[in-house]
């Protein structure tokens, strides 16, 4: 009888030597949180479609952005949900719109604990949901859309937000941006590109979260789910125009994506783990059918392992939890 001549098992005959030998860690500051705020409410308001997640008022959102500082995850980013909307998203670059007014608020409760990053894009603060400015026809005007995003920037560095998350994918967006800020002396603002951004079926719980008013679909300028190559295109040229971090959006299904972009840039990768992704393990975990804790950490291993440097997650704070506690 002939006996294996190698014996890979043997690194993981037991726990600590699992720990050991395992390849791709996850620790709390590669973590960050997405955060709603919505104008003219004074309690939190729950988000049907994502169990645990809410509208934070005000109040609420000092609250919990103290506790995802302390927990240690490495930032929180920023949407804004405004009462009124009009055509060009004029909420948006005002002192005293919803988000601009919520960061100056992070900003004070946690200072550099955390890194504070907004969402700039015009898709929460327009009334006909889409990212960008109308043409008369109804398509998307890029370089208007770019004189919003240039506004919008200046108003979040104002505001005190240390990173700007271009999510609008119009082209020329980071360049724009990157002008405006340094004209401006906001030289040390980074930008977080949402470079591989693409449209899918997998954004439908976080349109419910900033109350969307889209219609129709965003396919004219967020990528084809086909399309990898376009994907690296997208990211090489965002480092081009002064990116600072580039993204993939969604995760989990682009995790090849994913790995193409961390293989072909030279600044960090970044993913985020979208609303649908929360949505799925959540259902699933609530009808008993999967392992809760188990695939939330497996679905955030998956990612690291894949290549991103951070991930933007709902989960980041209770992840951070558990990943504290077993230290």
């Amino acid at each position: 009888m002939s006996f294996p001549e190698h014996r890979p098992r043997r690194l993981r005959r037991t726990p600590a030597v699992r720990r050991l030998a395992r390849e791709t860690h996850l620790v709390p500051s590669q973590l960050v949180l997405p955060m709603f705020v919505r104008e003219g409410i004074t309690e939190p308001s729950p988000i049907g479609s994502m169990p645990g997640i809410v509208q934070h008022s005000m109040d609420s959102l000092r609250r919990a952005v103290a506790e995802a500082a302390e927990q240690r995850i490495g930032g929180v980013m920023l949407f804004g949900v405004p009462e009124t909307r009009d055509a060009v998203g004029s909420g948006a670059d005002d002192p005293n719109g919803i988000l601009n007014l919520a960061t100056e608020a992070v900003v004070a409760e946690v200072g550099d604990a955390v890194v504070v990053q907004t969402d700039l894009c015009l898709d929460e603060f327009t009334d006909h949901g889409h990212c960008g400015v109308l043409r008369e026809d109804g398509a998307v005007d890029n370089d208007a859309t770019l004189e919003r995003y240039t506004a919008m920037g200046l108003a979040q560095a104002r505001a005190g937000s240390a990173m700007l998350g271009l999510s609008g994918m119009m082209d020329g967006q980071v360049g724009a941006v990157r002008e405006a800020l340094d004209a401006e002396g906001f030289t040390d603002t980074l930008i977080l590109a949402y470079s591989a951004k693409y449209a899918g079926a997998f954004y439908g719980p976080f349109r419910e979260a900033v109350d969307s008013q889209l219609k129709g679909d965003r396919r004219s300028y967020q990528l084809d789910p086909g399309n990898g190559r376009e994907g690296v295109r997208e990211a090489l040229l965002d480092v081009e125009e002064g990116a600072d971090v580039v993204m993939v959006k969604p995760a989990l299904p682009y995790l090849d994506v994913l790995a193409d972009v961390k293989a072909s840039v030279d600044v960090p990768v970044w993913a985020y783990q979208v609303s649908g992704e929360y949505a799925m393990v959540e259902a699933a975990a609530a009808h008993g059918w999967i392992d809760r804790r188990g695939a939330i950490m497996e679905s955030l291993l998956g990612i690291r392992r894949a290549g991103a440097d951070a991930i933007l997650t709902y989960w980041a704070v209770e992840a951070a939890r558990w990943l504290r506690a077993e230290l």
